[in-house]
């Protein structure tokens, strides 16, 4: 279980969190040193009811699992009316700031590419799978996904979370997580762990791309990523939205095309007809095959609202899940 620290021995790790690390709706994060020379990420959240719900999800959800897919809780403090999670620190910080084109550091090769996108689908078939109870993250996105050193990722943000009993099949719950990501059943508010295949999905998209989901710097009928496989898929040209600002990229084209075909999986309208995350797993591995005769129609009745719905965001955009430098 996760160490109880108390707040004066957070505020000596943090230097009197003095190394802000990134902010958000519900705090910030601070680097911060052990006595035993341990980096840390030091959460911070402010406030009460929401920020004590998700702080409380996320001690529930991840305070006694491990998995080497899986930013660790080290531990947490509550103080006032503060809230502290004390993580692993991963100095490559959330995968956002690699993928993007004109906002990564460098450009990831594609064998560096096909080792996140594997490391994200066994954490969360993990989660889905090999838990005592079912947890879905309800979140998954580029920010929530960190990097340690050697670029292995690690699923991170457990504060919209929800836990099932293994013979639930679908848990029902208020709209939550971040617009673009959100699989089309939301609508209907009956929501399974398929809701995080259909995220995974996006973000494998984004990561093959080299570009947000949605992207208003591109001319107005390429705004949303979606729109543009599913035409590129129409036209048989798949080949051009490979990241081409990326030469490993392009001369491994076919095969991330053939990656391509793994996210239309997982992005299925129908969410009975989307794989679990353990077969997803067996695909990237090569031992399974995608399934055939995929709808690549990816209309989404929520795409009219997209452009207003990443400007009022339906949960509050946290920095605070980066424990990384910025």
């Amino acid at each position: 279980m996760p160490t109880r620290f108390t707040y004066e021995e957070l505020k000596t790790a943090t230097e009197n969190f003095s190394k802000k690390l990134g902010q958000g709706g519900f705090g910030s994060v601070f680097e911060g040193t052990l006595e035993d020379d341990t980096k840390i990420a030091v959460k911070r959240l402010d406030g009460l009811g929401q920020v004590n719900k998700s702080f409380l999800a996320e001690v529930e959800s991840i305070g006694s699992i491990h998995h080497v897919n899986l930013v660790r809780l080290g531990g947490f403090c509550a103080w006032r009316s503060q809230r502290f999670l004390v993580y692993d620190f991963m100095s490559s910080g959330s995968l956002d700031r690699w993928i993007y084109h004109g906002n990564r550091e460098h450009i990831l090769e594609w064998q560096c590419r096909k080792k996140i996108i594997l490391d994200i689908a066994k954490g969360l078939a993990y989660l889905h799978e090999d838990c005592m109870q079912k947890i879905i993250h309800l979140d998954i996105k580029p920010q929530n996904i960190l990097l340690d050193n050697d670029f292995n990722a690690k699923v991170s943000d457990f504060g919209l979370s929800k836990l099932i009993d293994r013979d639930q099949s679908h848990v029902m719950t208020r709209m939550r997580g971040t617009p673009g990501y959100m699989a089309p059943e939301w609508l209907s508010s009956v929501i399974t762990e398929k809701v995080d295949v259909y995220s995974f999905g996006i973000v494998l998209l984004e990561i093959l791309c080299g570009r947000r989901n949605f992207d208003r710097s591109q001319p107005e009928e390429s705004w949303h990523l979606l729109g543009v496989f599913q035409q590129c898929w129409e036209q048989g040209t798949l080949l051009d939205i490979v990241d081409k600002y990326s030469e490993y990229m392009q001369t491994h084209g076919s095969e991330v095309v053939e990656m391509m075909k793994v996210a239309a999986w997982c992005l299925q309208t129908n969410y009975t007809r989307r794989p679990s995350m353990s077969s997803v797993v067996m695909v990237l591995e090569g031992r399974m095959n995608v399934e055939s005769n995929l709808d690549y129609n990816f209309t989404d009745p929520r795409l009219q609202n997209t452009a207003v719905e990443h400007k009022k965001d339906l949960t509050p955009l946290l920095d605070s899940i980066l424990s990384g430098p910025r």
